[in-house]
């Protein structure tokens, strides 16, 4: 991936979500949901061998309401690229199971889903014997704390000569670093400290795991799913919420039932939702979530009869903005031309919204809000 990145470390281009999680736990299945894709599903550890890869479009009404009113030749979602990355095991960081190609695949990522089994079935066989979706949080967390302890430790002593003989030039980064590795020694996610923008980007430029975003995902039976039964969720809040600073994201779903619901036409869909009382689908609210969690909000754009919906991170400054349009709109940067959505919503368009005096005109120092919808002015 390439281009400007948030605090977060996260390309403006395309943000990637890899699904994590023990052999078993519904991974596969939930990536098959979510990118309509065909990645193999099977009972046995190790299925997926080679991670899979898929764009899922951002569900998103206001777009939908805009293309309506607008009316553009093309209309783009928002899109998430999917990482269904091999089940991970005890011992991964030290090379058991697919340890090394599971944390190699993960370190490329911008945020991560991990999937937690919260059901019974004993058609489908767990990787540890027994459902215990707390115990199987901590085997993960520990893998990825190890994994982080090593890389950082080698990455010191490497450092360590430099370090001493150019102790005045280092010794921001030596504290930082030392800080890093103390806090993994102590069994603490790096994702707990204080970061800004740049210990984020230093974080994935290391190829660190703990200092990662990270949505939790219960996935729970059809049944329990559809009893919107909280006690394995209020349980993994409860476990979590201790160990993240920014505040702990679970999302119940039914892969299996996501899964299911994605064979279905438009229509039958709608209809099977109603019959079992469902008002949105897991699907929704993961990406809702993910948005929430990852700080992120969307504006659009319409240019040449092209309409496009963009995600940033919240308070993003209007050229940052043009920029994940093109690298020239941001340095070319001139003045951005904006209205709500609920202001096109109600009067339709920017014709209109100009004559009536209503349409913004702003500079470099304005900052994005959720909703808005800009044309960009700039020089190439």
């Amino acid at each position: 991936m390439s281009g400007s990145v948030n605090r977060l470390g996260v390309s403006f281009f395309m943000l990637s979500v890899g699904i994590i999680g023990l052999p078993n736990v519904g991974k596969s299945t939930l990536f098959n949901a979510l990118a309509a894709a065909e990645a193999n599903v099977s009972n046995y550890p190790f299925t997926t061998i080679d991670s899979n890869e898929g764009l899922v479009a951002v569900p998103d009404g206001r777009l939908e309401e805009l293309n309506r009113i607008l009316e553009p030749q093309e209309c783009t979602h928002c899109s998430i690229q999917f990482i269904d990355i091999a089940g991970l095991v005890e011992g991964a960081s030290k090379g058991e199971g697919l340890g090394n190609q599971f944390l190699g695949n993960i370190r490329e990522v911008d945020a991560l889903a991990h999937v937690v089994r919260c059901f019974d079935e004993s058609s489908v066989s767990h990787v540890l014997e027994t459902v215990d979706p707390l115990r199987d949080v901590g085997v993960v967390e520990t893998e990825l704390l190890l994994a982080d302890l090593d890389v950082m430790s080698r990455a010191i002593e490497k450092r360590h000569r430099l370090w001493k003989t150019s102790p005045r030039d280092y010794a921001q980064e030596q504290k930082r670093w030392l800080n890093y590795r103390e806090k993994l020694e102590a069994g603490e996610a790096l994702a707990t400290a204080d970061l800004d923008r740049e210990d984020h980007v230093e974080l994935k430029g290391l190829g660190l795991l703990t200092g990662k975003p990270v949505l939790y995902v219960a996935n729970l039976s059809e049944e329990e799913y559809q009893l919107e039964d909280q006690s394995w969720i209020e349980k993994l809040k409860g476990r979590l919420s201790s160990k993240s600073s920014g505040g702990t994201q679970v999302v119940a779903v039914s892969a299996q039932l996501e899964w299911e619901l994605q064979q279905l036409e438009d229509q039958e869909r709608i209809e099977f939702m109603k019959e079992l009382g469902l008002r949105t689908t897991g699907f929704d609210r993961l990406i809702a979530a993910a948005f929430t969690h990852l700080g992120l909000i969307t504006f659009y754009t319409i240019a040449n009869e092209k309409l496009r919906a963009w995600e940033v991170e919240a308070a993003t400054r209007a050229p940052e903005a043009a920029g994940k349009i093109h690298s020239d709109m941001e340095q070319g940067f001139i003045r951005a031309q904006v209205a709500s959505f609920e202001e096109i919503q109600e009067h339709g368009g920017f014709q209109e919204l100009h004559r009536l005096g209503k349409l913004r005109t702003e500079g470099k120092e304005y900052r994005i809000q959720d909703g808005d919808v800009v044309q960009f002015v700039f020089k190439a």
